[in-house]
């Protein structure tokens, strides 16, 4: 099969460099690094001032507050306290089940009670300074954890504001409904190179939405005549501009320029609206001081984790926990994220902050934050109404996350910076900053899975804890927050899977943040390549190499901390501090090496021979040869069992006597939509307990494949969504997966699975 072209990797031109406050903030990080440094090298050369604050400070670690010290009991007794905070965050999840403002609210505080009592039972009485390597490594691995911990509490503050704007909704659309309200609307449609069947598709269902005030445009920014040709055919506005000057934000504001719609919605080239997308969305306008609202992203076929694990319609996609949990909280706190498609932005509130931001990577990040600035509302309704394509591989995958990371990341460098700009209040610019946090999450990450060759390797122990203090100060939260952080999110994500998306890129995008930090425009725009096709199994070795030899030196420690764990069991005079550190590395490493394993599974892609998106969608069909006049003359109805734009399969109600023979060309009526297409017949399966024919579709006109897109896309409330599972299930998948990996499933197998479920 010849490959489908893919988008030019060549990044369009990069936005001018804004000036000094780049210099301020790579300039105060370095200090940051260079003062630790100089502080952990003078230790290590016996200073005799820092040595002596360090054996201060290691006293007070061994003579903790009372309040700090474990009560005197048996180890039931200190279990109790776990199992008591269990059942209360169970029962409250059963009485519960969808999070509600009293159930969130008495989770939320049982929780930022946990996490105060373990951080202050972990800054003041488990650090081990004895000496400078010790004390270096307890240290590090404290400010590690206490990072994403601070950024688990300020999530925690803003759940306490959740809004659902669906009841709004509701009613703010009535006046859309009846035309009291019907403002004009430009939709916009950037593409920068994606092929004509994907824009296609996107252009006819922007032109089906169910409102008639509008006015589609194709906004070409690689000037191709094909795809002039294609808004001519299909009857939309065609716009381009003799250069690529700040990539999509250039693209965008060249449009504004050339349209007049009070209202203008934003889609991407692969994302296709379902036909109530504006009526939903345009009422919350009718409210003077909303600028922007956006939707939620959803996908129409699986992302790469997902079909590379096997777990297709399993597993939520990555971007699922965003739009299910941060969104809808950043929404409380007013700081919600334009996500650059699938949104509806007030013309006049754009042309007064200037449009879309141009010094960043991330210009629908920015262009929101300073329409916030401004006084506008920017707001967030959580209805899947529109879908596109996830990205298709896992480099490309990494290629989009890498993209997001350095956007964001360019806040610190530019006058959108959610944190200083004017305008902003602090509720909002706490949203801002968790946002900001979450990027230099894989710092940490990677600090974690190094942690446990420094058990085996250099003989460090960086946290000194017994037994009966775990069990006291750590278990309780831990357990507790396991077992509502799916249920936190909306059941959009376990704590495990979570983990897992986390591991697989957490070393480029570690690498794209310090990046970031130190040069932060080095790199420009580069489009996500869509609408590919793959025949064989491929491993990312860009991706792949680090975890490869992190996994074998894992391994490596692993066996060591065990023989080590052992000999500390049979030789009671070995049992120091070195040995009561070693038990939590053994542990630690077999966690990693499960984890690393999983996500080198993850970096193989999987074959994709079908670039069409294969829906699992229930129609009556009429099936009839076109062979009048023969034995082949008569009738068939059936139900469909998937459809594509490019096929259909269909399950027979009756025996098929004479059977159809491949090649056969059928006439094909789906009788809810009334669509009449026509075919050849692929395969015959006459297995089971009905026939089942696969028929590839024949060239069709214009107005049947516009039904056929609307059919297939823009159909109300189609997108809909699934619970991730819990943590239980979730181990018994991943160890599913590492007994029998995807790549054990045969070509065949793996041909035969459809690309997308609906």
């Amino acid at each position: 099969m010849t490959l489908l072209p893919k988008v030019s990797s060549q990044p369009t031109p990069l936005p001018p460099q804004p000036g000094p406050r780049l210099h301020l903030a790579t300039v105060l990080m370095l200090l940051g690094i260079v003062g630790a440094g100089a502080i952990v090298a003078a230790w290590f050369a016996g200073e005799e001032r820092i040595t002596l604050v360090f054996n201060q400070l290691q006293m007070l670690q061994n003579q903790p507050p009372m309040w700090l010290g474990v009560p005197m009991v048996t180890v039931q007794f200190l279990l109790a306290p776990t199992v008591l905070l269990l059942l209360v965050a169970y029962g409250i999840t059963r009485l519960s089940p969808r999070p509600r403002p009293w159930s969130r609210s008495v989770v939320v505080g049982i929780l930022l009670i946990l996490v105060m009592r373990y951080v202050l039972w972990r800054c003041l009485s488990t650090l081990n300074l004895t000496t400078p390597l010790n004390g270096t490594f307890s240290l590090g691995l404290l400010g590690m954890e206490m990072f994403g911990l601070t950024a688990s509490i300020i999530q925690l503050v803003l759940l306490l504001r959740v809004r659902d704007r669906k009841p709004q909704a509701d009613h703010l659309e009535q006046a859309v409904l009846s035309q009291q309200y019907q403002p004009w609307v430009d939709v916009f449609i950037p593409t920068y190179n994606e092929p004509d069947f994907i824009l296609r598709r996107t252009v006819i269902g922007c032109q089906a939405l169910d409102y008639p005030r509008k006015t589609v445009y194709l906004l070409d920014d690689t000037r191709r005549p094909e795809i002039k040709a294609l808004a001519a055919e299909l009857g939309c506005q065609y716009l381009t501009r003799p250069h690529n000057h700040h990539a999509k934000a250039g693209n965008l504001n060249h449009a504004i320029r050339h349209s007049s719609g009070e209202l203008i919605a934003c889609f991407d080239a692969d994302f296709v609206p379902t036909r109530n997308f504006l009526t939903r969305t345009v009422g919350f306008f009718q409210k003077p001081t909303v600028g922007l609202v956006q939707t939620p992203q959803s996908f129409y076929n699986p992302d790469p984790i997902a079909r590379n694990l096997g777990l297709e319609g399993v597993l939520t996609p990555e971007e699922e926990v965003f739009y299910r949990q941060i969104q809808p909280m950043r929404d409380g706190a007013g700081s919600v994220v334009c996500s650059g498609t699938s949104f509806v932005v007030r013309r006049s509130a754009l042309e007064a902050t200037g449009g879309f931001v141009t010094e960043s990577l991330s210009e629908d990040y920015f262009t929101a934050v300073r329409l916030a600035a401004q006084g506008n509302e920017v707001i967030y309704l959580d209805e899947k109404l529109s879908a596109g394509l996830a990205a298709e591989d896992i480099a490309a995958h990494a290629l989009q996350r890498l993209r997001w990371a350095r956007g964001t990341l360019q806040a610190f460098f530019i006058q959108a910076n959610p944190l200083t700009i004017p305008g902003l209040t602090p509720l909002q610019r706490l949203g801002h900053l968790e946002g900001l946090m979450h990027w230099f999450n894989s710092i940490p990450r990677i600090i974690f899975l190094l942690m446990p060759l420094a058990y085996s390797f250099l003989g460090v122990v960086p946290i000194q804890a017994t037994t009966r203090e775990v069990l006291y100060f750590f278990l309780p939260y831990y357990l507790v927050q396991l077992t509502v952080f799916g249920w936190l999110n909306d059941r959009s994500r376990s704590a495990l899977l979570s983990d897992i998306y986390s591991l697989v890129l957490v070393f480029p995008l570690a690498a794209t943040v310090l990046q970031a930090m130190v040069s932060p425009f080095s790199k420009g725009f580069r489009v996500t390549p869509k609408g590919t096709a793959s025949q064989r199994f491929q491993f990312n070795w860009g991706l792949g190499w680090p975890l490869v030899l992190l996994f074998g030196l894992t391994a490596i420690s692993l066996w060591r901390n065990l023989g080590l764990c052992l000999a500390a069991g049979w030789g009671r005079s070995y049992y120091t501090l070195q040995s009561k550190g070693l038990a939590l590395g053994w542990i630690w490493s077999a966690y990693n090496l499960i984890m690393i394993a999983i996500a080198l599974l993850i970096l193989l892609d999987v074959p994709r021979p079908d670039p069409q998106v294969w829906f699992d969608l229930r129609r009556v069909i009429k099936l009839m040869p076109q062979v009048p006049g023969t034995a082949l003359e008569r009738t068939w109805w059936g139900v469909t069992t998937q459809m594509s734009e490019g096929g259909i399969a269909v399950a027979l109600t009756q025996s098929l006597d004479p059977p159809l023979a491949p090649g056969t060309a059928v006439r094909l009526e789906i009788a809810e939509d009334g669509l009449q297409l026509t075919g050849q017949v692929q395969t015959l399966d006459p297995q089971g307990e009905f026939p089942t024919v696969r028929v590839q579709f024949d060239p069709m006109p214009l107005p049947q494949y516009r039904a056929l897109v609307e059919t297939l896309f823009c159909r109300p409330g189609q997108w809909k969504r699934w619970d991730s599972p819990g943590e239980l299930r979730s181990l018994g998948l991943l160890l599913k997966i590492l007994l029998r990996p995807r790549l054990c499933r045969s070509y065949d197998e793996v041909k035969a699975l459809p690309v997308a479920q609906v």
